[in-house]
């Protein structure tokens, strides 16, 4: 069991790291100056502390899918710039992922990823064909090569 010295000492660290991050993320430019929402093209525009402004689809914001206008439109700043919330929603997001690309949870983000993989466009047919006439994907490999061990990977063969 960690003493009362010990948990102080890794406190201390992972606030010390964590301000650190915060004077970076300032530094860097990360954090939100203003947001407002596009209702014609169902857009979310902020505008960082660095100049740049992100336009973001909110079909791509993990919670607000099919929310209508009027509840997005009630979005505000907070944590100086570090947070986006929408109080008729009970939702936050943070600046940084959102600027990172990162718009919900992991599962979230594979759930996007699958319905960009079934997208269709004449480019993609036209690779499908031309796979199917190379013979098509190629197979998985069933068997696997025996795996040696560190030993062998060091020492030379006798």
């Amino acid at each position: 069991m960690a003493t009362r010295n010990q948990v102080g000492r890794a406190v201390d660290t992972q606030l010390a790291n964590a301000a650190a991050a915060g004077r970076a993320r300032r530094r860097r430019g990360e954090l939100a100056t203003a947001v407002t929402y596009e209702p014609g093209r169902r857009r979310l525009r902020v505008e960082l502390k660095s100049g740049v402004a992100v336009i973001i689809p909110v079909d791509r914001i993990q919670g607000l899918g099919n929310v209508p206008a009027s509840a997005i439109r009630s979005v505000r700043i907070e944590g100086n710039g570090y947070g986006l919330h929408w109080p008729k929603l009970d939702l936050d997001v943070s600046v940084p992922d959102l600027v990172a690309g990162c718009f919900g949870t992991r599962e979230w983000m594979s759930t996007l990823a699958r319905l960009g993989g079934k997208t269709t466009s004449e480019a993609k047919r036209t690779a499908a064909r031309e796979n199917g006439r190379k013979g098509g994907r190629p197979r998985k490999s069933t068997t696997r090569k025996p795996s040696k061990s560190v030993r062998d990977r060091l020492l030379p063969a006798a």
